[in-house]
């Protein structure tokens, strides 16, 4: 004979709370305006955000579940002028119901700058998957582009050959973002940003003013982020076969970071496949600095996979690299 257990007092007062914190929390949430423009692309909007002048433009392209461009905003602007938008899913931007792949990214951001009147030329920064996107929408529109930045960036031809313990990584990450889907829902994931767990799991972000990564964290706190991970990441093998198709860039200006490790070793990464994961890193950097034959590769000695949080300031000096050779074509 079974019996129904009712909730404890406690355990209804705690119900109580996470529902009326999360209720708050999304009322505040949307009354904040983003701090740029909302666009229609066809039936849904993507946002975008510029700062600083002059050209060419710096435009940024995160990585797989990152909006993390918002962390160096500011110091490019110094340089140029430089547009951050939030890809489908992320941010601020709604969820597009094309497919998550690098040729419908790039359509959407060609189309987002032509509405928005961002002018080319353009140097793209690409971070990780954003180095899919970046390297794709050279290839469609070339005449558009005058440079790339890559941080850490992947390689298509690497990537398709990923070993069975990295395609089980892959599957334990989409296990991951299906959990948290459901911890944005029910404000656990709010929560978790109130008490100062991303800074726990990441210290370097500590760095940051809270004003910088208040956007980002949000963003992770809404279940769309974390559907959007899972669809770029489930599209991922397509996106690589859509790379396959490209051309090297002959002379083009292009820099590539490269990070020392995948991830640091701690108690969060002990029982990660790290060295399979640093061996494919390698392998794609051997094919990365061919792209073309104005290629530099940056070593980022003191930095994870994610260079943008460990080591911002190669960015920076990579992005000044490419304004230097822009500069003198130009004279």
């Amino acid at each position: 004979m079974s019996v129904a257990h009712m909730s404890s007092p406690i355990e209804i007062i705690l119900i109580l709370a996470t529902t009326f914190y999360q209720a708050i929390a999304i009322l505040i949430e949307n009354r904040q305006s983003p701090p740029g423009k909302l666009i229609d692309v066809g039936g849904y909007r993507l946002h975008l955000y510029t700062a600083g002048h002059s050209r060419p433009t710096v435009v940024l392209e995160h990585s797989l579940g990152g909006i993390e461009g918002y962390l160096l905003v500011e110091e490019i602007a110094k340089l140029t002028r430089v547009c951050i938008y939030d890809r489908a899913g992320y941010g601020w931007s709604d969820h597009s119901p094309h497919p998550r792949t690098s040729r419908q990214i790039v359509a959407e951001l060609d189309f987002l700058l032509t509405l928005a009147g961002i002018e080319p030329p353009y140097i793209l920064v690409g971070n990780s998957f954003g180095s899919y996107n970046v390297r794709l929408y050279a290839h469609y529109f070339p005449d558009k582009v005058v440079g790339i930045v890559l941080t850490d960036g992947l390689h298509e031809t690497e990537m398709l050959k990923m070993s069975i313990y990295l395609q089980a990584l892959k599957l334990f990450f989409v296990s991951g973002f299906v959990m948290s889907i459901l911890g944005s829902i029910l404000g656990i994931i709010r929560l978790l940003k109130v008490i100062g767990t991303f800074e726990i799991i990441k210290r370097e972000l500590i760095k940051f003013s809270p004003a910088v990564l208040n956007p980002i964290k949000l963003s992770f706190c809404r279940p769309k982020h974390w559907i959007t991970m899972i669809r770029e990441l489930l599209n991922l093998d397509k996106s690589s076969r859509q790379l396959q198709l490209t051309r090297k860039f002959r002379g083009l200006p292009i820099v590539s970071i490269k990070a020392n490790t995948f991830f640091h070793p701690s108690l969060w990464t002990i029982l990660l496949p790290l060295k399979a994961a640093n061996n494919l890193r390698e392998q794609m950097h051997k094919q990365i600095v061919n792209l073309s034959t104005d290629c530099v590769q940056i070593n980022a000695e003191k930095s994870g996979h994610f260079v943008w949080i460990d080591q911002p300031e190669l960015i920076i000096n990579a992005i000044q690299i490419i304004l230097n050779k822009v500069d003198g074509r130009d004279n």
